[in-house]
């Protein structure tokens, strides 16, 4: 059963991290080695204690690994704090990435996306050169890799939003790195028998970060909201970590794909809705275009299933969150932004 609202880190940690009973019975015939590659960011720790908790409800005995630089200790204190084993490691050093434990699975969560304006080179390199030596380390696991939909070009919002085959289109250098990441994991599958699933996030939603929390903090601080970008996708975190782990068993040669996400939805819609709980009227500027950074998930959808979490629910919980000052990442998401610069 839902909370109605979530006011402490406990309870999100909850929401966050309890699994469905569809992950338990993948977890239950899986045995060996999960490696989260790149755990340490916004997305990583609580998906490691979601495949923990889920490895623990069905009796599996596979071991899970957080691997990441750790450059906020924080992370890997939270995560050892749950029983979580973690390895750091810097993943631009050939050395230490040969030196990881052996793992039988593989999620690469390792990305860059803001500061790419101030230095592009570093966002190739995490984007394209990690990819890369993931899967020369671990060529034999199934792996799980993370992109984006800003590979995607804008679209018409009538149309559904980006399919799978749909040809990527880069808009900036962001884009640009995020489609040289696909490329390297799909050389490594086709050319190297390499299993692997890549997977077009947008976007991944938290209390503590997002888009709803960008929208529902311009709402409380009277800040104007641009409707340019009118529509976006978004899903909850948890229901974003859960598919992840259920895709692990999906990794093929060549690369299977996926996007992940929920349905479109309007930034002016989230805004008004986020009002009415924060007691605040919504200023808004500019009117909606007729295309948006929107993809369609019906292909992920038909093999696991709707995301289980109403997005309506999740900007309740934020509204709340925000509301009675609960904490914050501090990183904008920048979804307005339509020109690919981050």
């Amino acid at each position: 059963m839902r909370p109605d609202v979530i006011l402490t880190e406990a309870e999100r940690e909850k929401a966050l991290t309890n699994p469905s009973d569809a992950l338990v019975k993948m977890l239950a015939g899986m045995e060996g080695t999960l490696a989260l590659v790149g755990a340490g960011g916004k997305m990583g720790p609580t998906l490691a204690v979601l495949a923990a908790r889920g490895v623990e409800a069905s009796g599996s005995k596979l071991k899970i690994i957080a691997i990441s630089r750790f450059s906020d200790p924080i992370q890997k204190k939270w995560l050892n704090e749950r029983n979580i084993s973690t390895v750091s490691a810097d993943l631009l050093d050939d050395a230490q990435v040969g030196g990881l434990p052996d793992a039988d699975y593989v999620v690469s969560l390792a990305g860059r996306k803001f500061g790419t304006s101030l230095d592009p080179s570093e966002t190739w390199a995490v984007n394209c050169l990690v990819s890369a030596a993931v899967c020369r380390r671990y060529r034999n696991a199934n792996i799980v890799a993370l992109s984006t939909g800003n590979v995607y070009p804008t679209v018409d919002v009538g149309s559904g939003g980006s399919r799978e085959d749909d040809p990527l289109v880069a808009t900036g250098e962001y884009s640009a790195a995020a489609i040289g990441r696909e490329r390297m994991l799909q050389f490594f599958a086709n050319h190297h028998g390499v299993r692997v699933s890549i997977v077009r996030l947008n976007y991944a939603v938290d209390m503590l970060y997002g888009v709803l929390v960008d929208i529902g903090r311009k709402v409380l601080e009277r800040e104007i909201i641009n409707l340019e970008m009118g529509y976006l996708n978004c899903i909850w975190q948890a229901d974003a970590n859960e598919a992840v782990l259920r895709l692990l068993p999906h990794a093929q040669s060549p690369a299977s794909i996926f996007n992940l996400s929920g349905p479109m939805l309007s930034v002016k819609k989230i805004a008004l809705q986020m009002g009415e709980y924060l007691g605040v009227g919504p200023r808004f500027s500019g009117v909606e275009n007729k295309s948006a950074l929107l993809t369609n998930s019906s292909r992920l959808n038909h093999l696991l299933g709707e995301p289980a979490t109403d997005i309506s629910t999740v900007i309740r919980w934020t509204a709340h969150w925000i509301l009675n000052n609960g904490r914050s990442l501090g990183k904008p998401t920048k979804f307005e932004v339509s020109d690919g610069k981050y």
